[in-house]
């Protein structure tokens, strides 16, 4: 006879590993890079730039 196999710890192994493998998913389909992040936070942060100095009064 072969060892025995806790079937608890084989069901959650393959609820990870299938939770794992949809993350995956998802990553490659909604994820986006570092790279990407930084430069739309880049474009944001010039364009509030932009915007703060062309307001009338500087106070408000």
């Amino acid at each position: 006879m072969g060892t025995p196999v806790n079937l608890n710890r084989y069901r959650k192994d393959k609820a990870r590993a299938e939770k794992k493998a949809r993350a995956d998913q998802n990553a490659v389909r909604f994820g986006r890079t570092k790279t990407e992040k930084t430069l739309d936070k880049a474009i944001k942060d010039q364009a509030d730039r932009h915007l703060e100095g062309h307001k009338r009064d500087p106070d408000t």
